[in-house]
């Protein structure tokens, strides 16, 4: 017997693991906001043990995901299926300022205040280092509304932010995508970036840590960025490859980096390994990751020795195969 989209033995496991009181406090905390068991054991005032135990219960009957990042996990409500529709359905039944509840989300509140104050120390000790780069290019504004036309308005299920470092690109696209996920291997980067999309009220979005030259395999995704960093990486085109590799059939890479240039303490000061790219170079990379390149724009600097910024869109062009075949 099925009950939705999950046998009648999966959901009898899901309505248990919902139907006791911590783990439903814990349910509710998670609708608003992705946590650490760190976290939720500050604000059930339980033991670690005792709110790790009752996480692991919720994770295996496929209520609540874990998202490992480093030495820490982050929790959060599963993405759809039939369980994800009993934890809202009941949710949406509680008692508007229910005590308990209200109790639990003010401690919430508090320490993602908190965690921001922390994200945006981290942000300032590293802002004029950043400000510094910024100068080399055509202003931020531009380069974003560049994207934005770049990219069109179509809407967008599921995005992919490679490297999303402060969020900014989730933020600049949350009016388009239904889910987003933000990708960086930096635990302070994440801690910013979930800072800015909380103070962006943008809560159809999550971060995750992860190597952007090893994501998840599967086709997950109908659009992915990349914005400034294969600058960063010893191989570029691995990354390509696997960001080409989370496309469905039909969808769409963005990338946004620097065109060839000379300023050497890039590399020394800033961490690049590479000094820009070129068309052709990103052109090979993108059609041996088995995409097609449609569209290129450059984005001169204001300064005669400033960075150009260049935009690429390729497409994944297995749909127009399938129909033509």
């Amino acid at each position: 017997m099925v009950v939705g989209e999950t046998s009648f033995e999966e959901a009898v496991v899901a309505l248990r693991s919902i139907g006791e009181p911590t783990r439903l406090r814990i349910l509710a905390l998670l609708a608003l906001s992705e946590a650490t068991v760190k976290d939720l054991t500050e604000i059930l005032a339980q033991s670690q043990p005792r709110v790790s135990r009752h996480l692991k219960l919720l994770t295996e009957a496929r209520l609540v995901e874990r998202l490992p990042e480093g030495a820490w996990a982050y929790y959060r409500l599963a993405d759809g299926g039939c369980g994800r529709a009993m934890v809202e359905a009941v949710l949406a039944q509680l008692i508007a300022g229910d005590p308990t509840i209200e109790s639990d989300r003010r401690r919430l509140a508090a320490i993602k205040e908190a965690h921001a104050a922390i994200a945006q120390r981290y942000f300032a000790e590293n802002a004029a280092s950043w400000d510094r780069l910024r100068t080399l290019h055509v202003a931020e504004g531009a380069v974003e509304t560049a994207i934005r036309e770049l990219a069109g308005n179509r809407p967008i299920h599921s995005f992919l932010d490679v490297g999303t470092g402060t969020g900014r690109m989730l933020t600049l696209f949350a009016d388009l995508y239904s889910r987003g996920v933000g990708i960086d291997m930096s635990h302070d980067m994440l801690s910013v970036a979930r800072a800015n999309l909380a103070a962006a009220h943008v809560d159809h979005a999550h971060v995750r840590q992860g190597d952007v030259t090893a994501l998840a395999a599967g086709a997950s995704f109908d659009m992915v960025v990349i914005h400034q960093v294969l600058h960063y990486l010893d191989d570029p085109a691995r990354a390509l490859k696997e960001a080409a590799g989370t496309l469905v059939p039909g969808g769409r890479l963005l990338i946004v980096d620097f065109a060839p240039h000379a300023h050497e303490f890039l590399r020394s000061d800033h961490a690049h390994r590479r000094l820009g790219f070129s068309h052709e170079q990103m052109r090979g990379w993108i059609e041996a990751a088995g995409l097609e390149l449609t569209l290129v724009r450059d984005l001169p600097p204001d300064e005669p020795d400033g960075l150009t910024v260049s935009l690429f869109l390729a497409t994944d062009r297995r749909l127009e195969i399938a129909s033509a075949a």
